[in-house]
């Protein structure tokens, strides 16, 4: 079990070879933080039985009063409640901190009589979620905000 930038040894058909007008950005992002691999820009999980996971973008990086984490470590902790269905987290301009967090979540049903039933409140639910972060990752990793939605927005590929 290794965690880890997903990087490439051999080249490969239909494989980018350069930035249009901007051969040096090519170079600098995509070969020299792994000299003899292409580095995608990716971290990735594997398993002990050999399996990969993606864990998301490595340039997702919040910095938090120093602290620098990745919006992907505080999702993966989010969407483990069972009351969420999916999650994001986004930074914002915080005059002390540089950058704040937000997040905003989908419960697993929307309907806010059926979250009741289970014991929570929008309010309830958003304050456990909180601690779960600060318990999981670090108090300073909880948000600033936390939103409930109905939903999240997507880009074309989901």
């Amino acid at each position: 079990d290794v965690a880890g930038a997903l990087c490439i040894s051999q080249a490969w058909p239909g494989m980018a070879r350069t930035i249009y007008n901007d051969h040096k950005r090519f170079l600098e992002t995509y070969l020299t933080p792994y000299p003899g691999f292409f580095f995608t820009g990716d971290g990735v999980y594997r398993t002990s039985e050999g399996y990969y996971q993606l864990t998301g973008r490595l340039d997702d990086i919040i910095n938090i009063s120093g602290h620098r984490m990745g919006t992907a470590e505080v999702e993966d902790v989010v969407n483990h409640h069972a009351a969420v269905a999916e999650s994001a987290v986004i930074g914002y301009p915080h005059e002390i901190k540089g950058e704040g967090k937000m997040l905003s979540f989908m419960p697993q049903n929307i309907s806010s009589g059926v979250m009741a039933l289970h014991g929570y409140t929008q309010e309830s639910l958003a304050a456990e979620l909180q601690e779960l972060i600060s318990k999981k990752i670090a108090k300073y990793a909880a948000p600033d905000y936390v939103q409930v939605t109905h939903r999240l927005p997507k880009t074309r590929s989901g």
